[in-house]
């Protein structure tokens, strides 16, 4: 932004400095308009504040005209008394008046001589209440009494916490009427041009749903907020009544202009996938910097004059532009070019405030020209971000249709070939399918014969198998098994388990206590509770095996000997045979003797050797 007061320096007239040392002469043949710096008039430097200005007109001789002076000169605790030497002509017809350009000066106590010597005082500054100036207007102004010819000296005590840019203008009402207009008229195209750039990005924002264009919206506006605040136009139209506000409004706002500029940075150039050393060094300058706006904002409000410490954020996105554009990253162009731009605006104001360059109009307000010319370029690099996005997808569109013109054509040209290939495959498919049938004719013939014989040969072995039966169980009636037979039938413990659970329970379960028939898994291998009674019945319980104490197989023997009645064995014998003792064996052989005669219906050995069949089966 190009302060309107230079604009209107250098194109709407050419001022005139006042010599130093002469007195200004005020009538109706001179120039309209006196441009008067600090080092063009007579200053006194208070510095312990307390001098009156009966002080002051007894201290003539410690004014000074301090040609030298600058801006890293200022005294924050000092006051300043300027003296305006003036020589009023007769019978002035035009009005002047006095204005001080640095609107953000805490306080200035104006001095202006009466008819009778004495002085009128009046009291103006930014941190009271903006209605209370004379002249509705940014900076502060005074007329000046022509009705009195002669000399007169004006007096204005300036007390300022930051740096005061004491420059005056003398000019007629109509020289001031002029300037003002057209000054105004500059400020309402300069933020029409923020609020058109601010509208339009927020109707992007809204059309494609880009956060970056959300961000640089909020940058904008924070553009437009510090401009506004370095003009005066905030503290005239939007916060007239709050003076305390006024004094870290500046601060806010460059502290939101910058927090808004290292975000939409990040986005734009996409640091995290295109710099992700930068991107880091970017998030922790934005957490420093709002650390120390939030200390200035709560404990010191004097931090907020140190804005040169602005041109580390600028160094970093700039250089952090160069490096992604120079990776091939072609939207930062014109990124790269609006930030350069604003980095040389900072510099040039970081050096103005240093002393380092001169004290010129130019370079005073190069910060404003570089926001303006940076707006543009930022909106440039936003519009060629999307040019250049637009052609890559056009580009890459015409890939995608001619790649599928080529697959269209290769589709068509692989279908030929298909086509001609199913035609020869189903030929041989045909002919192949005949064959088949035949084979399948073939085999369904032989699987017919084949059934045949597994059905004559099922029939046999039916037959075979009862017949082996019968000869077993002829055998067993016959008592024609010796041990060795008896093994085979009777091997080990736990197949006379299973032909002992067939026998007592292959009619059904039904419980000896209660009588109830359902069960579940008894405690031990073979046994079955009872659901009801809970009553758990082994495998051997009610029966002559119960709680035997030599192996199960040997009790059956015993029993199948002693049942059979063709051949009688000696006790001796059978403790030899069974390696069991003799008295073990008798005491089995009586309980075996006791259980058939208690046998009211047939012969126990008929029982007995019915289920031996049956287990044989």
């Amino acid at each position: 932004m190009i302060y309107l007061n230079s604009i209107l320096y250098f194109l709407l007239f050419t001022p005139i400095f006042y010599p130093e040392n002469e007195r200004i002469y005020v009538n109706d043949y001179t120039s309209e308009e006196y441009i008067l710096t600090i080092n063009d008039l007579p200053i006194l430097i208070d510095s312990t504040g307390t001098m009156t200005l009966s002080d002051i007109l007894s201290s003539q001789s410690r004014f000074t005209v301090h040609t030298r002076f600058k801006p890293k000169d200022y005294c924050f605790q000092c006051s300043y008394w300027v003296k305006v030497p003036l020589q009023v002509g007769k019978n002035v017809e035009k009005k002047w008046m006095l204005e001080f350009y640095d609107q953000t000066i805490d306080y200035i106590s104006a001095y202006f001589p009466n008819a009778d010597g004495s002085y009128r005082e009046d009291k103006v500054g930014d941190q009271l209440p903006f209605q209370e100036k004379r002249f509705i207007h940014k900076n502060f102004e005074w007329l000046i009494n022509t009705d009195t010819a002669g000399r007169q000296d004006l007096y204005f005590k300036v007390q300022s916490h930051s740096y005061a840019d004491i420059r005056i203008a003398l000019r007629t009402i109509n020289r001031f009427v002029y300037y003002s207009l057209n000054e105004y008229f500059l400020y309402g195209i300069f933020y029409g041009m923020i609020f058109i750039i601010t509208l339009y990005n927020v109707l992007i924002y809204f059309a494609i749903r880009e956060q970056k264009y959300l961000l640089y919206t909020f940058y904008i506006l924070s553009v437009g907020v510090y401009a506004m605040c370095v003009d005066g136009i905030a503290y005239q139209y939007l916060w007239p009544n709050w003076p305390q506000w006024n004094q870290i409004a500046y601060g806010t706002a460059l502290f939101s202009l910058i927090f808004w500029a290292l975000l939409f940075s990040k986005h734009f150039l996409n640091t995290a996938v295109r710099a992700p050393k930068l991107n880091r060094l970017l998030n922790i300058t934005l957490v420093i910097r709002s650390a120390l706006f939030l200390f200035a904002l709560l404990f010191d409000h004097r931090l907020f004059e140190y804005t040169s410490i602005e041109i580390l954020s600028l160094t970093l996105i700039f250089y952090t532009s160069i490096h992604v554009w120079s990776r091939g990253y072609k939207p930062a162009r014109f990124f790269v070019l609006a930030y350069g731009i604003l980095f040389l605006g900072f510099l040039i104001k970081a050096l103005l405030h240093l002393s380092v360059i001169p004290f010129l109009i130019l370079s005073y307000y190069s910060l404003h020209a570089c926001f303006l010319l940076e707006m543009l370029f930022l909106t440039f690099a936003l519009s060629d971000r999307v040019r250049i996005l637009k052609a890559n997808r056009d580009r890459a569109l015409k890939r995608i249709i001619k790649q599928h013109q080529e697959n269209a054509e290769l589709k068509d040209k692989v279908n030929e070939e298909l086509e001609e290939k199913i035609k020869q495959r189903t030929k041989q498919l045909e002919e192949k399918n005949f064959q088949l049938a035949e084979s399948n004719q073939k085999l369904f013939e032989q699987t017919r014969e084949i059934n045949k014989i597994n059905s004559m040969l099922d029939l046999d072995n039916w037959k075979l198998k009862n017949n082996i039966k019968e000869i077993l169980q002829d055998r067993l009636i016959n008592k024609n098994l010796t041990m060795e037979q008896f093994n085979k039938i009777f091997p080990d413990q736990l197949t006379c388990y299973r032909f002992l659970e067939k026998l007592k329970w292959g009619n059904g379960y039904q419980c000896v206590k209660c009588g109830n028939n359902k069960y579940s898994e008894g405690g031990v291998t073979f046994s079955r509770r009872c659901t009801k009674c809970g009553y758990d019945e082994s495998i051997t319980s009610h029966t002559v095996f119960h709680r035997i104490k030599f192996p199960l197989p040997k009790a059956f023997y015993i029993l199948y000997v002693t049942t059979n009645r063709q051949k009688e064995f000696t006790l001796d014998e059978l403790s030899a045979l069974l390696d069991l003792r003799r008295n073990t064996i008798w005491s089995f052989k009586k309980k075996i003797e006791e259980v058939y005669k208690n046998d009211r219906g047939r012969s126990s050995a008929q029982r007995i050797q019915s289920l031996f069949s049956t287990h044989l089966g």
